[in-house]
């Protein structure tokens, strides 16, 4: 697998489950906003759940910085349904969870195990414009932080808007930036 920066997302038409509704989400539809995809491997298992369920917990952040969130799993949307009617944690989830039975989208992504029809634990952060800026890939029984996820959201947004500037580790929005320069070159 090669490198993904800047890789525009390919073309795709899927099924997602969203806040009690079935509806079909296109690559159209998440460009002209930033977006997630956040991969994992199956519903009703044991580590998704903590992860959809703290991006749960986020989401009116993530909405706040103009971002969308879309977990995708090889699942049918029919299968997510199911998965909200039957667990409280997956019931509070308001982001569409998009149903990739074929794996169109985690055989593009790079994060499909084919022999398992499973996905990796792939985070994805896509510019409007529709190219990945920011991306890590897990394997199957490492949970992910949301937190943390918004953070590289918001530095990816950053950046963007500042190309001068770059952001340290554990940067925050409103924390101090680096401009780099020869000035820099080791004195940090």
């Amino acid at each position: 697998m090669g490198n993904l920066i800047n890789k525009a997302v390919d073309d795709f038409t899927v099924q997602a489950y969203d806040q009690g509704r079935f509806r079909e989400i296109t690559r159209e539809d998440t460009l002209g906003h930033w977006s997630v995809f956040f991969f994992y491997p199956a519903d009703f298992t044991f580590v998704c759940p903590t992860e959809l369920g703290d991006l749960a917990d986020f989401y009116d952040d993530f909405k706040e910085a103009g971002c969308e969130i879309y977990s995708v799993s090889e699942d049918t949307h029919f299968v997510h349904k199911a998965w909200a009617d039957a667990s409280d944690t997956i019931k509070k989830i308001r982001y569409p969870m998009l149903g990739d039975p074929a794996g169109v989208l985690a055989r593009s992504f790079g994060v499909l195990v084919e022999e398992e029809g499973q996905a990796l634990r792939g985070t994805f952060v896509v510019n409007p414009e529709g190219k990945i800026k920011v991306y890590e890939i897990h394997d199957m029984g490492i949970g992910r932080n949301a937190q943390e996820l918004l953070r590289k959201v918001q530095a990816a947004q950053f950046v963007e808007e500042h190309g001068d500037q770059v952001c340290p580790a554990r940067w925050k929005p409103g924390e101090e930036t680096l401009t780099p320069s020869l000035d820099l070159v080791g004195m940090l």
